[in-house]
């Protein structure tokens, strides 16, 4: 039976994760800016990164700690090669309940069934309009919101359970919620909305771009009637919705405007393998890959890992001022680096 550890402020240790690469094909304003991540830029080199043997060594003494779910990210994590293999090796391992993916979904036609195959179940796919003009604007690819659809749906036909995230940002896509909400209601897939998130340094983030969780309600209340559902289990970060009269049912995620850090239960491994407490972090993170490729034992790394809970305090979102962001914005870690 997993030993079950606590942070400074009572938390458990439930999931884990873990950014397999830095590098996306999209470019995505608010997450790697062309501006910033342009042709020339250099990204992590292969020996940096956590290979899938250290990956799974150091996912299995997680486990050991409490750790049931692993949520696998990126950058865009299907740039990863034979990802399907670390797929099957999580899989694999003693105690872990819950394997997920988060991706832009470009890619899951040429990887999708190898992933099924080695026991991927889930996975959220990132699409932040409906409309096309809307979303080749956003991913600054030229990638149509009809070609992630059709990746999709293909998900879904090969037995791959599928969430819809959109971040939203005022006067950018605020108004692709209600037609997204038409597009997915009838179909077998849950959206959530995202409140738009201060991660990392070069987002251009403000309180003024933030659409909250009460402003979004007020549009949908006057498209649909849709009723609460309470959360399924601690540390749930999307407050479910159900429309009255049918099963289907969608998310709003509002880390701005009604935080949820008093419940969280997640640890984050970035692409070089740094731990990390919380997506907000503005400190470096601890070197578990330097860990992992000492001489150590598995009891020695455990009790490093035990430590680096005991003292974890992070509550960014719950403390989250205009001051705060100002201060804490030069030192905030890329969301393609920690993963989202």
């Amino acid at each position: 039976m997993a030993e079950q550890i606590l942070d400074k402020l009572g938390r458990p240790i439930r999931d884990l994760r873990i950014s397999v690469t830095d590098r996306c094909n999209f470019r995505c304003d608010y997450c790697m800016p062309k501006e910033i991540f342009g042709d020339d830029y250099v990204f992590l080199p292969k020996d940096q990164l956590l290979s899938f043997e250290e990956i799974t060594r150091i996912t299995r003494l997680y486990a050991q700690l409490g750790v049931k779910k692993v949520r696998i990210t990126g950058g865009e994590p299907l740039l990863r090669r034979d990802l399907h293999r670390l797929i099957a090796q999580i899989n694999a391992i003693e105690g872990i309940e819950d394997i997920g993916v988060t991706t832009n979904g470009l890619l899951l036609k040429k990887h999708g069934q190898k992933l099924y195959d080695a026991g991927l179940r889930r996975i959220n796919v990132s699409l932040d309009a409906i409309e096309d003009p809307v979303f080749q604007s956003i991913n600054n690819r030229g990638i149509k919101a009809s070609t992630i659809l059709e990746q999709i749906d293909y998900a879904v036909a090969i037995g791959l359970q599928v969430k819809v995230n959109v971040v939203i940002q005022k006067g950018i896509n605020d108004n692709q919620i209600i037609p997204m909400l038409h597009y997915f209601k009838d179909k077998d897939v849950t959206i959530r909305f995202i409140e738009f998130m201060d991660v990392g340094n070069d987002n251009g983030w403000d309180f003024s771009k933030v659409v909250t969780k009460d402003e979004m309600l007020e549009m949908i209340h006057k498209e649909f009637e849709v009723e609460a559902e309470p959360p399924k289990y601690f540390g749930e970060v999307a407050k479910y919705y159900r429309y009255v009269g049918a099963q289907s049912k969608f998310g709003l995620i509002t880390s701005v405007s009604d935080s949820f850090c008093s419940t969280c239960t997640r640890a984050r491994l970035s692409s070089d393998g740094k731990f990390y407490g919380c997506l907000f972090s503005s400190v470096n993170g601890f070197d578990v890959r330097q860990l992992l490729r000492s001489q150590m034992t598995d009891e020695e790394i455990i009790a490093q890992l035990k430590q680096l809970w005991h003292v974890r305090d992070d509550r960014y979102s719950d403390e989250r001022t205009a001051q705060t962001v100002a201060r804490r914005r030069k030192n905030k870690i890329n969301m393609n680096y920690i993963g989202g």
